[in-house]
């Protein structure tokens, strides 16, 4: 029987239903292709508006005051090392690179950084500086050897104010990034930076295999500039979506912008690290926080683990994981000898290397916390309280690292001495330097521990300044007619209030020495001559000059003012002292110089002119008789300190010996010190045993240069007999002193002069 041929039916369709599933694909890749302008739009105004803007808010940056090297200075090799050490320089048995020097006894050669200051550019400089004890000697030109008679140092990057950012960077530009290091980070991440679009097909590709090979990932496929789109724009989130997102921001960077403009943006963006609480930021931070110094100095070693940070500074931790660096960093230079940029020898020396890192967290910032309390509130004070917000600003201050190593030494070592030499517990002190003529603090010590930021005894400690005060009555009473010659009497005194209580001062030591004369009193400390003075020229005009000299505060008026019941901290003691110091002219403390913004621009430069305040004449007498506080009264262990050396200063001690105070000065530094207890218990210290050691080891420490005061205009050197007044040149016993010509009465004859009027004048007072 024949099979029945079964015929299958096939089903077609008519040519417009094709057509019309045509049209439906077209459409919607016209919707997709819409869709993908408009998204390309949307991200070409999201990267213009950041890349053509302020791409980052970069944190102010502090720098010490830049150290002025000249023949003469007081500067030893310890200190000139010191400074080496803050500024990050490299020992060397060669110095061939900026950054670097060489120690050959009483000799540094030294290769200067190149910097830009306010007032312009200091290039790169080879010194050769010599040494004689705590001078530098001389400077010398180690290129031709030509004497030079002026030179200034880069200055100390102090610290980076960045107030609420988390993110911390130093800009670099292009031009500023060493061309072995723009090699190394293309060979290692991107081959093709150059010629591709923003997206390379060969790199997924190299990557792939060399992945392959290694069996995990030593290599990505990314761009940089992908990588850029990535950290810049986007989130940290693994999905199909951001990859796309990412791959098509990259082609509109590269589109859009210039190759050196990515890679430098690229080099600024990357995050390298975590500095505690801030992260960091671009190659530049990163290279001062592993290796402490600017990327132009860095080995090819130094720059391969760096570009190792780049894959993941976590994983890589050199600090943490130091053996897991090394291993790509030792890569990454094999990749440098596989590609002819090393030569085998060159490889040879570099991977034997050890990583060389800073010790963690040395390049946190804040090695002067008490200075740079200062600082902020100067800034706030002058500037409101926005101005850190500006980005890039650069500070300049008056902090000289060189004065602020003596003091924190001086305070720290003193107290430890004090307290086991007398067997004193839980003391503390601040000591607030300054420039003699300028008013720019140059050191400031807040307390024992120089690390600690909490309380700055410096600033916020408000003590009774006891003798620190008689200054003021002694210039009141000069600036009054009184001569240092008139005799003063020390004899036991009672004063009653309105209430009717009584008041008896005495003198440090109990006892009375009749009349003495004025300048005499005050090197003393005496007590009783002291309040005598004061109630005659009147409490309300030592009130005033108190602040002619700068006390801003309210002032008590009672006759316990003259012994010092005023409370001021040791920066308030020292701004009121350096008005003596200037013999007359008063200008505020400052430790700022000058402000420039991102661009350099001078915000502001300290141009403040001294203001005339006292009287010179009468500030010099008193500043005279504050030298003879040093040579012969309550501080005149200096004398034999410093032989042949004129200081002057004044000491200071309060009731129940709870407060021990030191002001003094050389030629060029006003000092203050305190010592004390914070919880206000008697420290049983005098201003001599307590404050005045703190002072004279920093003098030992810094070096003194000798007082010398301007002797104004109707100052002569008169002679005077035992009743203060003006007797001629060769009477027997008469005393030499410095007077005001304009208000003597004529000379008296030779009979009254007492050949041994100041015998015992000088003895123990506070």
């Amino acid at each position: 029987m024949a099979k029945k041929t079964v015929t299958k039916k096939v089903t077609s369709y008519p040519f417009w239903h094709w057509r019309r599933w045509i049209s439906f694909a077209v459409k919607l890749s016209l919707v997709g292709i819409a869709f993908m302008v408009m998204f390309g739009i949307y991200l070409d105004s999201l990267i213009h508006s950041k890349f053509d803007g302020q791409k980052w808010q970069l944190p102010a940056v502090v720098y010490s005051r830049p150290l002025e090297l000249f023949p003469g200075q007081r500067l030893s090799v310890q200190q000139m090392l010191h400074e080496l050490k803050l500024l990050n320089y490299r020992a060397s048995t060669r110095p061939q690179g900026p950054g670097q020097y060489a120690v050959n006894g009483q000799r540094i050669l030294v290769i200067r950084r190149a910097f830009d200051f306010a007032d312009g550019t200091e290039k790169m400089r080879p010194l050769l500086l010599s040494f004689t004890g705590q001078r530098l000697a001389s400077i010398q030109s180690a290129d031709n050897q030509h004497e030079l008679a002026y030179v200034r140092m880069d200055p100390v990057l102090l610290d980076r104010l960045s107030g609420d950012e988390i993110e911390d960077r130093i800009l670099l530009r292009i031009n500023q990034v060493p061309q072995t290091f723009v090699n190394m980070l293309l060979l290692v991440e991107d081959r093709d930076f150059y010629s591709h679009g923003g997206v390379s097909i060969l790199s997924i590709g190299r990557a792939f295999l060399a992945n392959l090979r290694a069996g995990h990932a030593v290599q990505g496929g990314s761009t940089l500039t992908q990588q850029l789109a990535k950290n810049y724009f986007l989130t940290r989130e693994r999905s199909l979506m951001r990859k796309v997102q990412e791959a098509y921001m990259a082609v509109i960077i590269d589109y859009r912008y210039e190759k050196n403009q990515i890679l430098e943006t690229y080099m600024n963006e990357i995050y390298l690290g975590q500095n505690y609480a801030q992260g960091v930021y671009g190659f530049g931070l990163a290279s001062y926080f592993y290796f402490g110094m600017p990327l132009n100095e860095l080995e090819p070693d130094q720059m391969a683990l760096l570009v190792t940070m780049v894959r993941g500074p976590s994983y890589y931790d050199p600090w943490r994981y130091p053996e897991r660096a090394q291993q790509r960093r030792d890569m990454i230079l094999r990749l440098m000898l596989e590609n002819q940029q090393l030569s085998p020898e060159q490889f040879q020396l570099y991977a034997s290397r050890p990583l060389g890192l800073l010790e963690r967290g040395q390049m946190t910032f804040g090695r002067t916390p008490a200075f740079m309390n200062l600082l902020r509130r100067e800034l706030r004070q002058r500037f409101g309280e926005g101005f850190l917000k500006q980005s890039g600003l650069k500070i300049f201050t008056s902090l000289d690292p060189v004065a602020q190593q003596a003091a924190e030494e001086s305070v720290s070592s003193q107290l430890d001495s004090i307290e086991k030499r007398l067997n004193r517990k839980e003391l503390q002190g601040a000591m607030v330097v300054t420039n003699r003529h300028s008013g720019e603090v140059s050191a400031l010590v807040g307390g024992r521990d120089t690390n600690y930021a909490g309380l700055n005894r410096a600033l916020d400690a408000r003590r009774p300044i006891g003798s620190q005060v008689k200054p003021a009555v002694y210039l009141t009473a000069l600036d009054q007619g009184y001569q240092l010659a008139t005799p003063l009497k020390d004899e036991p005194l009672q004063l009653r209030n309105q209430g009717g209580k009584t008041w008896a001062p005495q003198n440090y030591d109990k006892t009375y020495r009749g009349n003495v004369p004025l300048y005499a009193a005050m090197a003393n400390s005496l007590n009783v001559p002291t309040v005598r003075l004061g109630m005659a020229v009147g409490i309300p005009a030592v009130a005033e000059t108190l602040k002619k000299l700068g006390v801003t505060q309210d002032i008590p008026l009672f006759p316990s003012l003259f012994l010092g019941i005023l409370e001021l901290s040791p920066f308030e003691v020292n701004q009121f002292y350096l008005t003596l110091a200037t013999q007359g002219l008063y200008q505020p403390l400052t430790a700022i110089r000058t402000i420039q913004d991102s661009d350099g621009k001078v915000l502001y430069q300290r141009a403040e002119k001294a203001e005339r305040r006292i009287d010179g004449q009468s500030a010099y007498l008193t500043l005279f008789t504050m030298t003879k506080v040093a040579s012969q009264g309550t501080a005149r262990v200096l004398a034999s300190q410093f032989p042949g050396a004129v200081l002057a200063g004044k000491t200071g001690t309060t009731d129940n010996l709870r407060d021990a105070w030191f002001t003094g000065m050389d030629n060029d530094e006003l000092i203050t010190t305190w010592v004390g207890r914070d919880d206000n218990q008697p420290a049983g210290l005098t201003g001599a045993n307590g404050a005045l050691p703190l002072f004279s080891n920093y003098m030992q420490r810094r070096g003194v240069n000798s007082l010398k005061l301007q002797v104004p205009q109707g100052i002569s050197m008169v002679n005077f007999n035992v009743d203060g007044k003006p007797v001629a040149s060769g009477c027997a016993g008469a005393l030499m002193l410095p007077a005001r010509t304009d208000k003597l009465p004529p000379e008296e004859s030779c009979s009254s002069t007492p050949v041994d009027w100041i015998k015992n004048m000088f003895s123990s007072g506070e």
